[in-house]
């Protein structure tokens, strides 16, 4: 599905401001994931970051132990609308 093309179907803007619409939305959800705040989206979910633990992992090729530096994942939770889906 083309977002950009939902929007324009559905609010009658043109495709250059729903495109400026789309990315502003994406934009500002990725600019609050990266300062580590909770986005949620009633009826959709709940996107949150959540700190990766450091661990040791091996190389699949040669065998050899790999240090595993800690990071953060995006984790999502569906809401109760989604969840009913089937």
């Amino acid at each position: 599905m083309d977002l950009v093309q939902a929007v324009v179907n559905r609010t009658g803007l043109n495709k250059a401001q729903a495109e400026a619409a789309v990315e502003a939305v994406f934009g500002r959800m990725k600019t609050a994931l990266e300062q580590g705040e909770r986005i949620e989206l009633r009826g959709f979910g709940v996107f949150t970051i959540r700190p990766r633990k450091t661990g040791v992992g091996r190389n699949p090729r040669t065998g050899a132990e790999v240090n595993i530096a800690p990071g953060k994942s995006i984790r999502f939770r569906p809401g109760k609308e989604m969840s009913a889906l089937d």
